[in-house]
């Protein structure tokens, strides 16, 4: 039985709907074609990832995905998002995980401040959290590291 590799990062922001992860196969110049179907494998086969929601500009893995049988989103973020950018993601995010057996993976090229901010605020945005304080520090939990001033900026937009 192939197992797979879990991606680095990989974690689960809203248990067993929404997980975030570094790019899939390694970033920049790491990218290895062989550890990205490793870790497809183990989306598909260990955490049951039905969507992938890239935020990277480029096209990166996006046929990979389409081909492991996934839903392949792309979503484009900037380093420093607008309010409309924000409210793009959360939107399809909401819409995604809203389908009845959805999980969904978001990613960047790493978990960063910049995705550890944008999913605090998807968790104020969407009311599961009503305070920006307390969004901070779940994500901080979640992702098992501090976040940044950019990244609580981003929280506390909403």
């Amino acid at each position: 039985m192939i197992v797979g590799l879990k991606p680095r990062g990989f974690r689960w922001v809203i248990a067993d709907r929404l997980a975030v992860s570094d790019r899939i196969g390694g970033s920049g110049i790491q990218h290895r074609r062989v550890r990205r179907e490793e870790e497809i494998t183990w989306l598909v086969n260990e955490a049951g990832v039905t969507c992938v929601v890239s935020l990277l500009s480029g096209n990166q893995n996006l046929h990979a995905y389409r081909q492991a049988g996934l839903k392949a989103l792309q979503v484009p973020m900037p380093d420093q998002p607008e309010p409309d950018d924000a409210e793009r993601l959360y939107r399809t995010i909401r819409e995604e995980t809203s389908r009845p057996g959805a999980r969904v993976l978001v990613h960047r090229e790493t978990v960063d401040d910049l995705l550890g901010g944008l999913l605090g605020g998807y968790l104020i945005w969407t009311g599961l959290v009503r305070d920006e304080v307390l969004a901070s520090a779940l994500i901080q939990e979640i992702l098992g590291r501090p976040l940044g001033p950019e990244g609580r900026a981003l929280i506390a937009r909403q």
